[in-house]
């Protein structure tokens, strides 16, 4: 069967280059696997609400700006009308079983490559190398340090030995990556003192953690030294590091060490302000190590501002976008006031449910359109400019900071 329409853009007045640049296939520089398998409607709405959490009773998760939008939008990827109600586009969604769903969704995207963070305690979701194949893409691995951390931890090595470990594991596993990311910004240890910890300090820290290895990592000496050995193993391979900022409640539930995003005891506290980390931020800058804030909403204006101050951090609006739906062109219209249009890359931040990662590049070429389109009738920006920035947002930074 033919595809789809799949990226209709709003009624606003764009040059034909604009609009091709638009509707260019972008780089999902951010995002986790979908479920293979089928889910009921509670697992589904799960998925697609804030926090992971059921909804109250009498409610729906499809009572939301993205529950709307998946009605609206994704119902048509599905086969039937726009607005279909909840109930139908489930059955629907049952009928066709998540392997048809989720081929006509990701590939419906518009995502030329997809770099996925692989670093989940949920079952039944797609590998890097799967997102890649159902979605006809291309796709490598973000890896994910508290994952690789965990590993390591559970072995049952003496503490001596566990930083060279840590750090052997590390460097292996970036060998096949694209990124390396860490959800520290919402953990302790990268306030007031972003500093290496000496190597006494990591092994005494070490046997307090080797004594507990399935608990959180949080202790600040450790989370410090995870971040150094990092930026070590990115530095040989050439690789970015992705630091996760913003709201930490979108995501499934669990709160494991590899579960994206979501709070849990240990955290400090639902948002991370990127300010937070600028003296590792400020750290980096003599090393050259690329510094992608992910998930920066509601402090999109903050990271913009970093990555203005510091050549090597750039950004994305991540799942933000998606969940916002049509109040998403707010969104990217604040980011844009500050962020340098080279430091602004796409990343949908998607997780759990396919649908995400088709509004969320959906809404994202909506919103720029109508971003693009007020610069250009207010004379502010050429077609030119409009359709050179709405590439380099969409591929063409993503393709030079991951080497594409």
């Amino acid at each position: 069967m033919p595809e789809p329409r799949h990226h209709d853009l709003p009624p606003v007045a764009l040059p034909d280059a604009v609009r091709a640049a638009l509707l260019a296939p972008v780089i999902d520089q951010h995002c986790h696997g979908v479920r293979r398998d089928d889910t009921t409607r509670s697992g589904f709405e799960q998925l697609i609400g804030e926090g992971g959490t059921p909804a109250p009773p009498g409610t729906t998760r499809f009572d939301t700006p993205v529950g709307a939008a998946i009605r609206r939008w994704c119902a048509p990827v599905l086969g039937l009308e726009p607005h279909a109600s909840a109930t139908v586009y489930l059955s629907r969604r049952a009928e066709l079983g998540a392997a048809e769903v989720n081929r006509r969704l990701l590939r419906g995207a518009g995502v030329s490559a997809y770099l996925v963070d692989s670093g989940s305690d949920l079952p039944a979701l797609l590998s890097p190398a799967e997102m890649g194949r159902v979605g006809a893409a291309a796709a490598d691995e973000i890896v994910r340090l508290e994952q690789v951390e965990r590993d390591v931890a559970e072995v049952g090595l003496p503490a001596a030995d566990y930083a060279g470990m840590l750090r052997d594991e590390l460097a292996a596993r970036a060998a096949r990556a694209a990124a390396l990311k860490s959800v520290a910004a919402h953990r302790c240890g990268l306030g007031a003192d972003p500093s290496r910890p000496s190597r006494g300090s990591v092994i005494a820290a070490a046997g307090r953690r080797l004594a507990d290895p399935k608990s959180r990592l949080d202790d600040p000496v450790l989370v410090r030294h995870l971040l150094w050995t990092a930026v070590d193993v990115a530095r040989e391979r050439g690789l970015p590091l992705q630091l996760h900022c913003g709201l930490s409640g979108w995501g499934p539930p669990g709160g494991g060490p590899g579960v994206p995003g979501t709070a849990a005891p240990g955290d400090t506290g639902l948002a991370a302000d990127p300010i937070r980390l600028l003296g590792f931020v400020r750290a980096l800058a003599p090393l050259g190590v690329p510094v992608v804030l992910l998930n920066c909403y509601p402090y999109h204006r903050q990271a913009a501002y970093l990555a203005g101050a510091f050549p090597h951090v750039y950004v994305d609006a991540g799942p933000a976008v998606a969940h916002t739906a049509a109040g998403s062109v707010h969104v990217l219209r604040e980011l844009m006031e500050l962020v340098p249009f080279h430091k602004q890359m796409y990343g949908s931040g998607c997780h759990g449910a396919a649908e995400l990662c088709f509004l969320a590049a959906l809404c994202h070429r909506r919103a720029l359109a109508r971003v693009l389109a007020d610069r250009i009738a207010e004379g502010e920006w050429s077609p030119a400019d409009a359709a050179r920035i709405a590439h380099m947002i969409g591929s063409g930074n993503a393709r030079r900071v991951y080497r594409l």
